[in-house]
């Protein structure tokens, strides 16, 4: 991907963080990919848009509202390779390492002491809370959920209420390719910021192992994003996507 034009600044970046959060209209459940593109929202309070994020260490999902962002996006949609979906056979959420580990070299906040749920919660979330004498184990935040555009007091003790997306699957990563690689990779794909969210839990399980033919986020406003987030994650891992996921992307970026 092309060198990037210089991102917004801290300034700018905390003082949008102070702001109102803005809550979209978003259809009910999971929504099949295709159809006509959707507008366009504005900015999201404390949310990054994906063009500026390329290592995923800054929160969120900001929607892309420019014709320039849109045309960028497709540019990287349009560079990614293309092949059916293989057998999901030997498919084991354990084959990219035991789940939030610290120790995925090679990607950002790696070996932080703080595993990669929690560097997740506290990347994204608002008004963090800390077990006591910790730094790491949030147990409360609002969060603001890219996929529905609604807000969530999250608790620890209903964990399963916020859970951390895979955007490019695992198992669909599995199915293109990652099945061959060395172990060592797929923990980096498991663990690596650029590939992962905090979300809004239900919805989550609603996507499953989707790619973005078969499920985009409800809220329209960030389908684009979305859709350069999944791109950005197949090109640094140099993963195919299906004829469908590829169209389906353009779609929701113009194209």
């Amino acid at each position: 991907m092309p060198s990037r034009r210089p991102v917004l600044t801290a300034a700018v970046t905390l003082a949008a963080s102070l702001a109102a959060s803005f809550v979209a209209g978003c259809d009910a459940g999971g929504v099949v990919g295709g159809g006509a593109s959707p507008e366009p929202g504005p900015a999201r309070a404390g949310q990054t848009a994906p063009l500026d994020n390329p290592d995923g260490t800054r929160p969120g999902l900001a929607p892309l509202v420019s014709d320039a962002d849109r045309a960028e996006a497709r540019r990287l949609v349009e560079a990614l390779g293309v092949k059916g979906r293989g057998p999901r056979t030997g498919y084991d959420r354990d084959e990219f390492g035991y789940a939030w580990m610290d120790t995925a070299d090679g990607v950002p906040l790696a070996r932080n002491g703080c595993d990669t749920r929690n560097d997740l919660l506290r990347r994204d979330g608002r008004e963090l809370r800390f077990r006591s004498g910790s730094d790491c184990v949030v147990v409360a935040m609002t969060l603001h959920d890219p996929y529905t555009g609604k807000d969530i007091a999250w608790k620890k003790a209903e964990a399963a209420a916020v859970q951390i997306d895979h955007v490019v699957p695992l198992s669909y990563s599995w199915q293109m390719g990652a099945s061959r690689w060395p172990e060592r990779k797929r923990g980096q794909l498991a663990n690596d910021p650029l590939n992962l969210l905090p979300v809004d839990g239900p919805t989550n399980s609603r996507k499953g192992d989707s790619g973005p033919a078969s499920w985009l986020p409800p809220d329209r406003s960030v389908r684009c994003a979305y859709a350069v987030r999944f791109a950005q994650v197949a090109k640094k891992y140099e993963l195919p996507v299906t004829a469908a996921d590829k169209a389906t992307m353009l779609r929701q970026c113009g194209g």
